[in-house]
C-alpha cells in the first residue's frame, strides 16, 4: 500500500479558498502537512477554514494567510503568516471567455500579472529557503489550455504556457538541491468558475448535467472523459508530487487532463 505521509511539512496555496486551489488545501492537510490558506480577503480566508474544518481536517493544520499576491504588501503578509514553506502549489489564477481580437491591453497584463508574476514571485522567496534547507516542492498549477490553446482564451492559454517554462526553467534552478519544481497540466474541471463559464457558451436554461454534456460535446470534444473533472481528482495528483515518493520526477507538466491534450507524451 502506498502511504503518502507530510507531518512536519508546511504548503503555501496560493488562492486557495475555493475550486482546485481548497480541494488541494483539504488534501495536503489530510494528509498531515499544515497548510497556509490564501485568499484576498481575511473573511474568504476564515470562511474557507471553517468549512475545511466542518469538513474533518484538524484546524490545527489550517493557517490563515490573507494577502492579494499581485500586490507587494499582500504577499509580503501572507508569507509571513506561513513562515518557513516547504511546498508551494502556485494555483492562484483567472479565466474567461473574450473573442481574441476583443481582448484588450490591459486584461492580457491582468492575466499575465496574475496567472504567472504570482507564480514568480512566489518561486523566487521560497526557493532559496528550500535549497538551503535540501528539501522542497513547487508546483505551479498550469491547464490544457497551456498545449491546447482556446481560441475564446487565447490570453488565458499564453500565460499558462507561460507558467510551463517557468516550471523547467526554476527546476534547472534547483537542480541538485534536493527541491523539484514541476507543472501540474490540469483538464476542464469542475468549479463555480466553471459553471459559470460553461454558461458563457451553451444555453444557460439547461440543465446543468445537460449544459456540461453539451460544453464537452460542443467545445471540450478532445476529452476522453466526456466529463469535467472534480478538483478532488486534481488535489490527487497534487499531494502525490508534493510527497517523497515523487523525489525523481522534476522539471515536467504532468497530466490530470481526462486525456484531453492528444499526445502520448507527459
Amino acid at each position: 500500500m502506498i502511504s503518502i505521509d507530510l507531518s512536519g511539512r508546511t504548503a503555501f496555496v496560493s488562492g486557495s479558498t475555493q475550486g482546485i486551489g481548497l480541494a488541494i488545501a483539504r488534501r495536503l492537510a489530510e494528509a498531515g502537512a499544515r497548510v497556509a490558506v490564501n485568499g484576498r480577503s481575511a473573511a474568504k480566508v476564515q470562511t474557507a477554514i471553517d468549512a475545511l474544518a466542518g469538513a474533518g481536517v484538524p484546524a490545527d493544520r489550517l493557517l490563515p494567510a490573507a494577502g492579494d499576491l499581485t500586490a507587494e504588501d499582500g504577499l509580503a503578509s501572507a508569507l509571513k503568516a506561513a513562515g518557513d514553506v516547504d511546498i508551494l502549489v502556485n494555483n492562484l489564477g483567472v479565466f474567461g471567455a473574450q473573442p481574441a481580437l476583443e481582448i484588450p491591453d490591459s486584461e492580457w497584463q491582468r492575466f499575465w500579472d496574475t496567472n504567472v508574476l504570482t507564480a514568480v514571485r512566489l518561486i523566487r522567496a521560497l526557493l532559496p529557503g528550500m535549497t538551503a534547507r535540501g528539501w522542497g516542492r513547487v508546483l505551479n498549477i498550469a491547464s490544457d489550455s497551456a498545449v491546447v490553446i482556446p481560441e475564446e482564451m487565447v490570453h488565458y492559454g499564453a500565460t499558462k504556457s507561460a507558467l510551463l517554462a517557468v516550471s523547467r526553467g526554476f527546476a534547472k534552478d534547483a537542480a541538485g538541491s534536493g527541491v523539484t519544481v514541476n507543472s501540474v497540466i490540469a483538464g476542464p474541471t469542475h468549479t463555480e468558475g466553471v459553471e459559470e463559464f460553461v454558461y458563457q457558451l451553451v444555453d444557460r436554461d439547461l440543465p446543468w448535467e445537460e449544459a456540461q454534456r453539451e460544453f464537452m460535446r460542443s467545445h471540450r470534444p478532445q476529452s476522453l472523459l466526456h466529463r469535467l473533472i472534480e478538483p478532488e481528482e486534481i488535489a490527487n495528483l497534487v499531494v502525490y508530487l508534493s510527497s517523497p515518493l515523487a523525489s525523481a520526477t522534476t522539471g515536467g507538466a504532468v497530466r490530470v487532463d481526462g486525456g484531453y491534450v492528444d499526445s502520448i507524451l507527459p
